[in-house]
């Protein structure tokens, strides 16, 4: 299913089919260096495991870029123990919701398309899934990213210390959000 198109850039929700292109991203060191670490590449058998599980909470999506699948990005209400993770109230009433992505074509990095990327999916969380704001936590040593969120709005509201285990060590983060 479609979710939306701007310009050069589609977002479509993942299909089965789209399991070998995971494949393809997540064994390429290049990509594992940014999302989920060299030191741990997926095969089939784990693509499957870990983006087909029937979550209903996450929407799984594939990026397309002039026709051509590039990448990968999902989104998510955020549940009240991330929220309290995070240091929002647990009552708070604001919809806050979560995303992560990644392009997994290398030929495509540093052509401002992740920025596109951002942009359009904060626009669609806030008018279609009507989100007050959104939230990501990338680590605090990828100032790639980090740049191209805060060019999209987003600013750093807290440290996370050794937040997210990545190849071999948990590292801090950076939770960063976007407030409408």
């Amino acid at each position: 299913m479609l979710l939306f198109r701007t310009g050069s850039l589609t977002i479509r929700e993942l299909q089965l089919k789209d399991s070998t292109l995971l494949v393809k991203w997540l064994s390429d060191p290049k990509v594992l260096t940014y999302y989920e670490g060299r030191d741990n590449p997926f095969n089939l058998h784990k693509v499957n495991e870990h983006f087909f599980d029937d979550d209903q909470q996450v929407t799984r999506c594939i990026v397309e870029f002039d026709g051509v699948s590039i990448g990968y990005i999902q989104f998510y209400q955020v549940d009240e123990e991330t929220r309290i993770l995070y240091g929002y109230s647990p009552n708070e009433i604001e919809s806050i919701y979560g995303m992560d992505q990644f392009i997994g074509e290398v030929e495509y990095w540093n052509r401002g398309i992740g920025q596109v990327l951002v942009s359009s999916m904060v626009e669609y969380l806030i008018k279609e899934k009507g989100a007050k704001k959104i939230v990501m936590d990338p680590q605090t040593w990828n100032e790639r990213a980090i740049r191209c969120y805060e060019k999209c709005g987003f600013e750093k509201v807290k440290h996370l210390p050794k937040h997210e285990f990545h190849e071999g060590e948990f590292r801090d983060c950076w939770l960063i959000e976007y407030y409408k």
